[in-house]
């Protein structure tokens, strides 16, 4: 593990949710860690992961460069400051998730920065200087099938007879909590054995349309087979995975989105809007299902053919672990990006 105080490489985290970027970092750097240099910076990071205080970052030696890895425009910003406001010696990388024309402030920065990765060739489109494509990956050591899925059901208080349908990411519009509630109400009334739950934090700003949904699963009298369980921690969501039958991902827009890749590394199909970097990550009909953007009926349709195969869906979730297994697996962007760091430093 690095010295925390002398780091080739410094990847900050400035928020303290739980988020996608954030998810990225913490899985990310424990292998990058064997190959350079690496530190992370920030708050809400796991303590094991190797760390420099932020006050730190302001009096890093001045005998090399180093590469400060950005991934939001707060984390631009700073290394801006400690590179001409602190005459830190930094490298600046970006990486861009966003699938759409970024605001005026955001290009600026960008234009600013050394090098600049995109996570996927439409994310690439969107920015006006070059990138270099690296899809995310996934870790199919802490992200794998469960051995025993009816036990883990029984321990996570889940029914461990149902067909679990799961949905992961903040309770919001954005993510098509409301189409997965439409759906909801068309199946699960002709369908006794089948259930939903869905992980995440409701912000404040979505406290009323968090009480909606509620409301309407109230009314149809679903309320103890559509669940809400709040957010939870990293051990915990890797572990609801492992209890699904299928995974759906209706955002109605997206970054890139690695909550289907976590799934299918788990043995479960899944089911996800043509958003972010979905249609390159699911295999229509193999892996899962495609399905427009915003189309509530769409999905239900997608969802409703899944559940009423139950021998299609469990061999769907057994191709879904190989074809992670074979092509998008976290080891590949740790060392894309290592690369990367190596050529800004050389």
């Amino acid at each position: 593990m690095p010295s925390p105080s002398d780091p080739t490489v410094i990847a900050p985290n400035l928020k303290r949710r739980l988020s996608g970027v954030t998810a990225t970092v913490v899985r990310l750097v424990p292998l990058q860690t064997r190959m350079i240099g690496i530190v992370t910076t920030g708050p809400g990071l796991p303590p094991d992961l190797p760390h420099l205080p932020l006050w730190r970052c302001l009096f890093l030696p001045r005998g090399r460069w180093r590469v400060w890895h950005a991934r939001r425009n707060t984390e631009m910003v700073l290394g801006l400051l400690l590179r001409h406001l602190f005459r830190r010696r930094l490298r600046l990388l970006f990486t861009s998730a966003a699938q759409r024309r970024h605001k005026r402030l955001t290009r600026w920065l960008i234009g600013r920065m050394d090098r600049v990765v995109a996570t996927s060739p439409q994310a690439a489109s969107y920015l006006e200087v070059p990138a270099t494509v690296v899809m995310h990956g996934v870790d199919c050591t802490a992200f794998r099938p469960a051995p025993d899925k009816r036990a883990l059901r029984q321990e996570l208080g889940l029914d461990p007879d149902a067909c679990l349908i799961g949905c992961f990411g903040r309770i919001r519009a954005q993510k098509g909590v409301d189409l997965m509630v439409d759906a909801a109400l068309a199946l699960l009334p002709s369908r006794p054995d089948v259930q939903m739950i869905f992980t995440g934090r409701v912000t404040d700003d979505q406290k009323d349309f968090f009480a909606g949904q509620q409301a309407r699963i109230a009314a149809a009298g679903l309320q103890g087979r559509v669940r809400f369980l709040g957010e939870l921690g990293w051990s915990e969501v890797a572990r609801h995975y492992q209890a699904l039958d299928l995974f759906c991902a209706p955002a109605r827009w997206e970054g890139f989105g690695l909550t289907p890749l976590e799934a299918m590394a788990s043995g479960v199909a899944a089911v996800a809007s043509q958003a972010g970097a979905f249609t390159a990550l699911i295999r229509d009909g193999e892996t899962g299902s495609l399905v427009p953007t915003g189309d509530g009926a769409a999905l239900t349709a997608a969802i409703r053919g899944w559940i009423d195969d139950r021998a299609r869906l469990a061999a769907a979730g057994r191709a879904a672990r190989a074809h992670v297994e074979a092509n998008h697996r976290i080891e590949a962007e740790a060392e894309a990006l290592v690369a990367i760091y190596r050529g800004m430093l050389a």
